[in-house]
């Protein structure tokens, strides 16, 4: 009889082990379970920021001739979150004012992305992932503090307009800029050139060009090469002379050249028949020649003519060249009455 009431206790308290055993394992299932679904402390609270920032930035689109915008303006975001990337349909950015100092290396997420605008800012590079971004057709970063333009924005195919204008210390553009079969538009201005870039000379869809406000010494003798461009900026720059290769530009009808160095008009400028705006204000001209005072019948048509032909300046080049021309056969006719 006692033998059996031991065997019996054993019984029991194996079974009650086992069953504490399945209870404690069922309970580090469930635990486990529970730290997988919901994260840790940190991590935790790292999901939620992220959830409100996102809901922060989808406040800021907007949607504009069936375009969907990300606008953030005069609002600090140094740097771009991470979670920005759930937004990646959006198909422009308009980021202006807002301190940014770096452009995301996950912008090469934004496929559908056409315009890039985060003008007046303190971006200081542009990520070789920009690279990626091929329909992008527009790329604003002027008034930021970029010193460099790496080589794979030139495999941005869709490129049509690029400004760069006052970023002050870039001075230079890589070789394979000229790939950029599209680009039409090119703002360089305030920037820290002394030539222009031969892969700038080489852009065949070039149109407008902006070399304003650099430290340009001279233009290129191939100069004619751009056979497209229309519009040249080329003000408050340090040029002395102008090739005479810039009489064959033939679809240039805006040309800038005020506060330069430049003491002559190339006489072949004359025949340029096409140019429709020319500034050759504030230069050292050698020759004084002014423009003849014409009568009107108001002073104040007088005065919108005479701003008129200052405005366009094509009747004084014309003038210039001209008196340049009437000296230099006096001078030669003096030679030969000497001789």
């Amino acid at each position: 009889m006692v033998g059996v009431a031991v065997c019996g206790s054993v019984s029991s308290i194996k079974a009650l082990w086992e069953t504490r055993i399945k209870k404690i394992q069922k309970e580090q299932k469930e635990e486990e379970e529970h730290r997988r679904r919901t994260p840790r402390g940190r991590l935790s609270v790292g999901v939620w920021e992220d959830r409100a920032v996102l809901a922060r930035l989808k406040q800021k689109l907007h949607t504009e001739d069936g375009r969907l915008i990300l606008r953030i303006q005069q609002e600090e975001w140094k740097t771009l979150p991470g979670c920005l990337v759930q937004l990646s349909q959006v198909q422009e950015w308009q980021i202006h004012r807002t301190g940014l100092q770096k452009i995301p290396h996950f912008i090469s997420s934004f496929q559908n992305l056409l315009v890039l605008d985060l003008s007046r800012n303190g971006v200081t590079e542009i990520p070789k992932e920009i690279g990626k971004l091929t329909r992008l057709r527009e790329l604003l970063l002027s008034y930021n503090r970029i010193q460099f333009v790496p080589e794979e924005l030139s495999c941005c195919e869709s490129l049509e307009r690029l400004e760069l204008a006052t970023n002050r210390d870039l001075n230079q553009l890589p070789h394979q800029f000229r790939n950029l079969q599209r680009l039409q538009h090119l703002d360089l201005s305030m920037n820290d050139f002394t030539c222009m870039p031969d892969c700038v000379v080489d852009l065949p869809a070039l149109e407008w060009l902006d070399m304003g406000g650099n430290r340009l010494q001279f233009l290129p003798e191939d100069i004619h090469r751009m056979e497209k461009l229309h519009t040249l900026w080329l003000q408050r720059n340090e040029l002395q002379k102008l090739p005479e290769n810039i009489s064959r530009m033939a679809s240039l009808d805006t040309l800038v050249l005020s506060s330069n160095r430049l003491r002559d008009i190339p006489s072949l400028m004359e025949d340029m028949s096409n140019l429709r705006f020319v500034n050759f204000r504030d230069n050292p001209l050698t020759l004084d020649v002014t423009l003849p005072v014409r009568k009107t019948k108001a002073k104040e048509d007088e005065e919108d003519e005479e701003d008129d032909r200052e405005m366009f300046g094509r009747e004084f080049m014309q003038m210039y060249i001209q008196e340049a021309r009437k000296r230099a056969y006096a001078v030669l006719n003096m030679h030969c009455v000497n001789r």
